[in-house]
């Protein structure tokens, strides 16, 4: 059975009434201009985002169920509470999958314009005028520029929480029924964004700044207006005549055109190259260990072409960024790490001390601009650098200390490792990343192994999660008896890689977050009643270059394929050696039909209380009760060896 946001949401009931709908939809008009209005993409003039958020809340209704000629039934929320509710909720997934796929562009629709079946929107059309809100301060301004720069679902999770005050949950129900396919993550960053706003988040968007219902009005150039009709068979035939020209003189070797460097920004002479042994002799083995490869790390054009782009980008230069990065131009002299073709693709890579900069351009494109945070990186996360990612698959540019690649399927820990070649230079051959959409039937990693010139027989796993470095993972195992507490170690043990095989497809929720490294902790094992067998707790810690993490705990019960989540959590320290206490909580049904509460905690943990519809108290660390319901509310409390109290991640 799903348990997708879509359909916990959405039911086939047939559409509310439609004097009901509308009645709702006039009350609550400013509401969902607002709505629709932070959602629209900020690339949009002011004037465009206030037309097309009128336009889509108008267009909210629902069809009725007879009107003749309607192409399907629609589809509306499931009646949760009261019908206005449901007509609320109906109403607002109306607009939010409207407002967001006018971000969903196919490829090659031009930027400036809404995808075309998004067109229709863009009614009623004001000829001659322009509408736009009214300008607010400095605080608003800050905090349109920042929802500016965050994707559109983003932007839509943090004004239903904030303008709508509608719960998370809710939230992540509506967001994934218009639409959205990880619904988790937007919410996520919505939450990130709290910093810039802080608690006048609602007061900030309520402000005539995003009040697309209160705008003013003025004329466009009438002169202009005049003039463009006159010019446009002029300008029509001189833009055929430079077309027919660039084709004439262009050349076919794909070359770019050289530009010149702005006024104080860093040269090619003042790249820093470091000599090609550093690596085998310093105690600081990171990038700042790499030394430059690839077969173009003297073409002076590129490294120009390369560092003018990053010290001013032009607007049609592709800028993105990783979380927690910045794109400013470099403060000292950056580190060249590699220059060279890469299939039809030229890149040069530079690391600046906090940062990796990759740029990229190929022949009938314009260049492209990718930050990533590198502070702080040793060995294993300084270890690949993505170079491309193409159809048949992802080339890596591996550290100078890596001696031995190969490729490995995480969901198969029986299956060997398979070799992976790469060149002198350091390129690998295209190799398979795991799948950001379908099903999960695989999860390839890397595993690669460093010189004896640094660590003797170093054998380590990283994934690519979309970020310009792959993450790193590890693995826990569970507590020992009476010893110190275990670290993380190499998951390359086979208990390591058996604990990973259910974890492996849960780490598509770390996808594009700024994740450096993930850690597996088996921090507790259990008998489970009713001869149930062993059952293993785990928490999985994805850990941030900016330092927070997202943890998910998950219960893994003998004989079964699934790891059921049992708790999360997003900016903590827990599961890392500055939150080493866990406590977790969950139902489970035996293979005797009967339902129990069980309860278990790391090392620290002395006792176990429940309270509510069950009452028990257990001295260790793991507890069985039988429950009569599903629906039982219990608490779980726990009780640490030095007398402090623990509650369950997550609650």
């Amino acid at each position: 059975m799903s348990n997708s946001p879509r359909r916990t949401l959405v039911g086939r009931r047939g559409t509310p009434p439609v004097v009901q709908a509308e009645a709702h939809l006039v009350d609550q008009y400013t509401r969902l201009v607002s709505l629709a209005y932070l959602t629209l993409p900020a690339t949009l003039t002011r004037h465009r985002r206030v037309l097309l958020a009128h336009g889509i809340v108008q267009r909210a209704l629902p069809r009725t169920g007879g009107m003749r000629g309607a192409r399907r039934a629609e589809v509306v929320p499931a009646q949760r509470t009261a019908g206005g509710e449901h007509i609320a909720d109906h109403l607002r997934e109306r607009v939010l999958r409207a407002a967001l796929n006018c971000e969903r562009r196919p490829r090659g629709w031009p930027k400036r314009l809404p995808p075309p079946r998004t067109m229709l929107n863009r009614l009623p059309a004001v000829w001659g005028l322009r509408l736009f809100p009214r300008a607010g301060g400095a605080e608003e301004l800050a905090l349109g520029n920042t929802l500016a720069h965050v994707p559109a679902a983003t932007r839509a999770a943090f004004v239903l929480r904030h303008l709508e005050r509608l719960s998370d949950s809710k939230v992540n129900e509506l967001l994934g029924a218009a639409g959205v396919q990880e619904p988790h993550r937007a919410l996520r960053a919505s939450h990130r964004l709290d910093a810039t706003a802080g608690p006048t988040a609602e007061t900030l968007l309520r402000s005539q700044e995003f009040d697309a219902c209160s705008v003013q009005t003025r004329p466009t150039d009438l002169l202009r207006r005049r003039r463009r009709f006159a010019l446009l068979w002029a300008v029509t035939a001189a833009v055929a005549v430079l077309v027919v020209l660039a084709a004439s003189l262009g050349g076919d070797d794909g070359e770019q055109p050289t530009i010149a460097l702005p006024a104080g920004a860093v040269g090619p002479d003042q790249l820093v190259r470091v000599p090609g042994e550093l690596w085998a002799d310093t105690s600081r083995v990171d990038f700042s260990a790499w030394p430059p490869r690839g077969d173009r790390t003297d073409d002076t054009q590129l490294l120009t072409r390369a560092l003018a782009t990053w010290a001013a980008p032009p607007k049609t230069v592709r800028v993105t960024k990783s979380v927690g990065a910045t794109s400013q131009p470099p403060s000292s002299e950056p580190q060249l790490l590699f220059a060279g073709a890469v299939r039809e693709r030229t890149v040069a890579v530079f690391h600046d001390g906090q940062r990796l900069v990759r740029y990229t351009e190929s022949s009938g494109a314009e260049p492209a601009l990718d930050f990533a945070r590198a502070d702080d990186a040793d060995v294993t996360t300084a270890a690949a650098v993505v170079l491309d990612r193409g159809r048949a698959g992802t080339r890596y540019l591996l550290a100078p200390w890596i001696v031995e690649a190969a490729h490995r399927d995480l969901l198969r820990p029986d299956a060997p490792a398979r070799p992976l070649d790469f060149g002198k230079d350091g390129i690998t051959e295209p190799v398979a990343s795991p799948s950001a959409k379908g099903p999960c039937d695989a999860w390839p990693v890397l595993q690669l192994r460093s010189s004896d010139l640094i660590v003797e027989k170093h054998a380590f796993l990283v994934t690519d999660l979309g970020g310009l470095t792959p993450a790193h993972l590890s693995y826990t195992p569970l507590p020992g008896q009476g010893a110190p507490a275990r670290q993380p170690r190499e998951a390359t043990s086979t208990n390591a890689l058996t604990s990973w095989t259910r974890t492996a497809c849960r780490l598509g929720e770390f996808r594009d977050d700024g994740v450096r490294a993930v850690n597996v902790w088996d921090f507790a094992e259990q008998e489970l009643p009713d001869r149930g067998g062993r059952a293993v707790w785990s928490c999985t810690r994805a850990t941030t270059w900016r330092g927070p993490g997202h943890v998910l705990l998950q219960f893994k019960a003998q004989g079964t394929d699934s790891a059921p989540l049992v708790g999360r959590a997003d900016a903590t320290a827990a599961c890392s050696r500055f939150g080493q206490h866990v406590l977790a909580s969950t139902q489970w049904v035996a293979p005797s039909g009967g339902r129990y509460l069980l309860a278990a905690g790391s090392r620290e943990v002395v006792s176990l209380k429940v309270t509510g519809a069950v009452e028990a108290a257990v001295q260790g660390r793991a507890l069985a009760r039988k429950i009569s319901s599903p629906d039982a509310r219990v608490k779980v409390r726990a009780r640490l060896s030095d007398g402090s109290g623990l509650d369950p991640i997550g609650t």
